[in-house]
């Protein structure tokens, strides 16, 4: 009885969250690469040196850093399906934006 329900939900993680997994890797991967690629050109125009460069991305990382916690907080009360949805959205808006 055990290994049964051991095999039904490792099947249903397989089947529904891995999936999902793989396309926030593939979104986390392409962000990574457009912050890469938008070095090239935006240095140049912005006429920011490689150090500029690293300081604004590490700006970025901290602001990253302390928002975490309060998306924690809301992921919480509304849920996570819709908070990680939101988010997504709202990233993949910024990007096109951009």
């Amino acid at each position: 009885m055990q290994l049964c329900l051991e095999r039904q939900t490792t099947r249903k993680v397989k089947r529904r969250i891995v999936p999902f997994l793989i396309v926030l890797y593939v979104i986390a991967f392409i962000n990574r690469a457009n912050l890469g690629y938008a070095a090239l050109d935006k240095n140049e125009a912005l006429a920011l040196t490689s150090q500029m460069f690293g300081s604004v991305s590490g700006i970025f990382f901290i602001s990253y850093f302390l928002f975490e916690i309060p998306s924690n907080v809301l992921q919480e009360k509304s849920g996570a399906r819709k908070w990680i949805a939101l988010i997504l959205v709202t990233l993949g808006a910024a990007v096109v934006l951009t």
